[in-house]
């Protein structure tokens, strides 16, 4: 049977073999209620961040899905076991270390002031290139989305045609989304905004993918704070 063509010729994923993945931000840890960087030191849930994940998990009572997936740092882990219970099954939430996020290296435990003190060397040069700066002893956005990019080709090769649950943290969403995507225009990075315990849903075939929604974060809308502080901007909250 002769595939459809979309318009401009872009030839979407095909449903009954692509996965789609609901990929979630943890909820805010206690190094963003500080605007801390904290890359991949393990750092638990604040208050805050314990309640945004009790919003989500009452938003995703009784859904289902193939798999449940986290990266094995504190927040993400926590956000996943506290959603998980409440899906159908409820599924066992399985760690995947290639989705933890970006390698901050020098940077993890300083805040905003701190860098512009310390490194304007390395802010410089991210102004100019942030795709490819690393940060001091760490990762560049290019090294994160080559190993995320990698967990999330075998997790998609695990569950052709199905529906994967996935918890990780604001880098790796926007991995996500250049996934989908087929990349992301220099100096967009920036200019996604993810906030805690949104959900990003992307659909990754075979060399194409789809974005189906980006940051939905409406259950938080009853919450005070619902920080967009990460590794990646440095935003403070």
């Amino acid at each position: 049977m002769t595939r459809r063509r979309a318009p401009f010729g872009f030839v979407p994923p095909e449903r009954a073999t692509a996965t789609e993945f609901w990929v979630v931000r943890h909820g805010e840890s206690t190094w963003n209620a500080d605007g801390r960087y904290q890359g991949q030191t393990d750092v638990p849930l604040s208050h805050i961040g314990v309640l945004q994940a009790a919003s989500l998990a009452e938003r995703l009572t009784g859904q289902s899905f193939a798999a449940v997936y986290t990266s094995d740092l504190a927040r993400a882990s926590q956000t996943a076991e506290m959603v998980a219970e409440r899906l159908a099954g409820p599924p066992t939430v399985q760690p995947e270390p290639g989705l933890r996020e970006i390698d901050v290296g020098e940077l993890s435990g300083l805040v905003v002031p701190d860098i512009e003190a310390r490194h304007p060397g390395y802010l410089a040069a991210l102004r100019a290139d942030p795709w490819r700066t690393r940060r001091p002893g760490g990762e560049s956005m290019e090294d994160l989305f080559a190993r995320c990019g990698a967990a999330f080709e075998t997790l998609r090769l695990r569950h052709p045609g199905g529906r994967v649950l996935v918890f990780t943290h604001g880098g790796v969403v926007r991995v996500a989304v250049g996934l989908a995507l087929g990349g992301v225009p220099a100096h967009a990075w920036a200019r996604l905004s993810v906030t805690n315990t949104s959900i990003t849903r992307v659909l990754l075939g075979e060399g194409s993918g789809t974005l189906l929604g980006f940051n939905d974060d409406a259950h938080l809308e009853d919450l005070l704070e619902a920080t967009e502080a990460d590794d990646v901007l440095g935003q403070a909250p």
